[in-house]
């Protein structure tokens, strides 16, 4: 059984939450502030957390932090705020994925188990394939920076969960039009599909991690109306 470890200070929602997962299936541990969180944490490390940016004693930014200083369990994050910087804040600090209150139980518990199936060990292998000035690794996880890049390009790149998985089903169909609807069922499953937003959310912050020029990118392209295609470097200028 898996243990979720849920952070809110809403005791409604709170409560509301722990039911609705653990009639799903789920071990739910709660805390309703950032350290009683952090503690419950430490105490037993949790399959996946839940974790609400407002809370009454620390932003919860400085939770993923705490978090992150000696764990990669999977960090959901809950917020009310309006103002997408908040999330990009969170998704830098080390979240996995977030859900904008209000929210549907369906569409959490979807996410809760998107996040955990990525988070489990798979044996695949995958090819090395350089996107700007990165190398990205499908098998190790992993992107580092080439031998041939700038010097301001970072040795390494940290993506989030979620980015990998945009990432990863976009590099394995190399110059093929993958549709948005593909996608979503593939990120997000087939039980509760987001909007489109998240995916262009998220193709925007991959190419801000990768692509030289974000505002023009030249790999990781949008196909109005239809979906996402990465163009390998070796074809990319060829007419």
């Amino acid at each position: 059984m898996k243990h979720l470890l849920v952070v809110d200070d809403e005791a409604q929602l709170l409560l509301a939450v722990r039911i609705n997962l653990q009639a799903r299936g789920y071990d739910v541990t709660v805390a309703a502030d950032g350290a009683a969180g952090l503690a419950a944490a430490a105490r037993r490390t949790p399959d996946l957390v839940v974790l609400d940016l407002g809370l009454p004693d620390m932003d919860g930014v400085r939770v993923i932090d705490g978090l992150r200083g000696w764990t990669t369990v999977p960090i959901l994050v809950l917020s009310g705020r309006t103002d997408s910087w908040d999330k990009v804040e969170a998704l830098d600090a080390g979240a996995d994925d977030f859900v904008t209150k209000p929210f549907d139980m369906d569409e959490l518990a979807a996410r809760v188990r998107s996040l955990i199936r990525r988070s489990e060990p798979e044996n695949t292998t995958g090819p090395v394939i350089a996107v700007g000035n990165h190398l990205v690794d499908l098998a190790a996880r992993t992107v580092t920076r080439t031998a041939e890049a700038p010097a301001d390009v970072p040795e390494a790149v940290r993506l989030t969960r979620t980015e990998w998985a945009v990432l990863e089903i976009l590099l394995r169909h190399p110059g093929r039009l993958v549709s948005s609807k593909q996608l979503l069922a593939h990120v997000w499953g087939t039980e509760h599909e987001p909007e489109g937003s998240y995916l262009r959310f998220y193709l925007a912050r991959l190419r801000q991690k990768l692509e030289p020029e974000p505002s023009n990118p030249r790999q990781l392209l949008t196909e109005p109306g239809m979906g996402y295609r990465f163009q390998p470097l070796e074809t990319v200028g060829k007419t």
